[in-house]
């Protein structure tokens, strides 16, 4: 088995201010806007909302519906970009998991019980990139359009000859759970959890189909960055006849949902901190109760994916991306759902963090030193 196939069955479905002030004279508000908090976070006020959907077209792992109470936090207002990372792995001199090389015991439990390990010389550091097609082809086989490309990495997203020369505002992509906690470790914040990030996601909106409410393109308008070739061609054409080229854009292009959020779906997906199970929502809709800042179950599964062990390790991603369209995925909204090997690294695949009140306020009182840098901004 080449090391292209491995990745392609681990793939899967694939601070600043002068004063402290309480949360209930910051809510909803971004720091900066005469608000004293996390330097480009926002504030999400708490509250009670119905997790998951039972309307189309919410998959089955979306569904039920079932109500959950999250507590007030902080969220990185977009998603953490190339030359935020920049700075981090300028500081720490951290290595990506995609500049590592893969370790076999990591691929093992992501394939089916007996797979001979490949050649010493192909396992080479790199990662998952998009590969468009010349024309349509059949869409129960991502073979057909993702490949696994030596020396792809967050500064080399496509492969060893691309570059992030002038997309410092991108997300960072690229980078996998372990990268995003490690970042999260160093920033003093943490990956959201997967209620976290859907309450924030909806923006207020309860229930609605999308960040911004029902209506896909409102009064003709793109409010997100998802796949815009299908006037063209369908996914995943991008041959001469499709309408653009498939990519990250600068973060905050689109419109801010409610609470002030950029990119909440759409542009790449993004880690959150829980392990994946198909069914967790059935579980916790079982209980017949509301939950309180649900943390995700203890363990992964997943028994739909084709030659992927049920166990196998996976956390949840969230929000969709760029590549994300009506005839495929169609998960740029709040509620779809995905797990990914929490070792893998993709050409659409970033996050975003957050931070507790009681942490920022911690941080704010943290005397400043000139050390400061190594331990994060």
């Amino acid at each position: 088995m080449t090391l292209t196939a491995i990745g392609l069955i681990a793939v899967g479905s694939l601070l600043g201010g002068s004063h402290i002030v309480a949360p209930e004279e910051h809510r909803g508000a971004r720091a900066g806007d005469g608000i004293v908090g996390p330097a480009g976070m926002v504030w999400v006020e708490g509250g009670t909302f119905q997790m998951g959907s039972d309307a189309r077209p919410a998959q089955p792992n979306e569904r039920p519906a079932h109500p959950v109470k999250v507590r007030g936090f902080w969220m990185d207002q977009h998603h953490v970009t190339n030359a935020q990372f920049r700075k981090f792995v300028d500081a720490t001199g951290y290595i990506t998991t995609a500049e590592r090389k893969p370790d076999w015991e990591s691929l093992r439990v992501q394939l089916p019980p007996g797979t001979s390990k490949p050649p010493d010389a192909a396992l080479v550091p790199g990662g998952m990139v998009f590969a468009g097609t010349s024309g349509p082809v059949a869409l129960d086989n991502m073979a057909l359009w993702w490949r696994y490309v030596a020396g792809a990495d967050w500064r080399h997203p496509l492969g060893p000859e691309s570059n992030i020369d002038g997309k410092d505002d991108h997300p960072v992509v690229q980078v996998s759970y372990e990268d995003a906690q490690a970042y999260a470790k160093w920033a003093h914040k943490r990956l959201p959890t997967e209620a976290e990030w859907e309450y924030a996601a909806r923006g207020g909106l309860e229930q609605a189909t999308y960040a911004w409410g029902d209506d896909f393109t409102p009064a003709g308008k793109q409010m997100a960055n998802v796949w815009q070739g299908q006037q063209a061609q369908p996914f995943p054409v991008t041959g001469d006849n499709a309408r653009t080229s498939p990519g990250t854009s600068p973060v905050g292009t689109y419109p801010p949902n409610g609470y002030g959020l950029s990119d909440m779906t759409g542009n790449a997906w993004q880690w959150v901190a829980d392990w994946y199970r198909f069914d967790q929502f059935q579980r916790e809709a079982a209980l017949g109760r509301q939950i309180i800042d649900p943390a995700g179950p203890s363990e992964s599964y997943d028994p739909h994916e084709p030659g992927v062990p049920a166990n196998a390790p996976k956390r949840v991603t969230r929000g969709g991306s760029f590549l994300c369209n009506e005839s495929y995925c169609l998960s740029y909204r709040p509620s779809a759902r995905r797990g990914a090997d929490p070792y893998n690294s993709m050409s659409h695949l970033g996050f975003r963090l957050v931070m507790d009140d009681t942490r920022w306020q911690q941080e704010a009182r943290r005397p400043k030193s000139a050390t400061q840098a190594m331990a994060g901004p």
